[in-house]
């Protein structure tokens, strides 16, 4: 089973694919991870990454495609969960030409709807729990930053929802319910489509 997990930054995607890849047995293909183990890796595209991104350059559709292709031709698990990409309407169709071209299928497009106040709240919330426990908190967990990285999620990732809505694939549950119930909500729409 192959799923998408859309949402906002802060929406609790890596928490429940988390869950999914204890639970299930998934490989979560993250996109931030999958450029830092290749820039790392010594092999051919780990150095043009790494090339890339000293350069401080973003690394191209192309090469994210190519990382995940080669994920799709290794150890696949209960399948894979699709977190951080794709971010736009391009990638999409990036991502649906090389499932078919492995033979796989998309089987979930889930995304996790929030509040965007509420949103603030529980991010900036979390920041203060993290330094009240002697912690420290992401740079980019405050309000200003969530609010520049939510900007940023509308105008490139949001037209996604309208996407995989058209193609029947989308499903959307509350993702501000606490963990045990929206993993319950995500849980229930796999069970459906496998």
């Amino acid at each position: 089973m192959n799923i998408i997990l859309l949402g906002p930054p802060g929406a609790g995607k890596g928490t429940q694919a988390g869950r999914l890849v204890e639970g299930r047995g998934m490989v979560q293909l993250s996109t931030g991870d999958m450029l830092r183990e290749a820039r790392s890796s010594g092999t051919e595209m780990g150095n043009r990454v790494a090339a890339i991104m000293d350069a401080g350059e973003l690394v191209t559709d192309e090469i994210v495609i190519g990382l995940i292709e080669e994920k799709l031709e290794g150890d696949q698990g209960g399948g894979f969960i699709f977190d951080g990409f794709p971010r736009t309407l391009a990638q999409a169709d990036a991502l649906g030409a090389l499932l078919d071209k492995h033979g796989a299928t998309l089987d979930a497009v889930i995304e996790l709807q929030v509040n965007d106040d509420v949103l603030v709240e529980r991010i900036v919330g979390r920041a203060r729990d993290a330094v009240a426990a002697g912690g420290t908190a992401r740079a980019d967990d405050n309000a200003e930053s969530l609010k520049v990285r939510l900007m940023e999620y509308y105008k490139k990732t949001s037209p996604l929802i309208g996407y995989y809505w058209a193609k029947g694939d989308l499903t959307s549950v509350d993702g501000l319910g606490d963990m045990d119930t929206v993993a319950a909500s995500i849980e229930g729409i796999l069970s459906k489509s496998s």
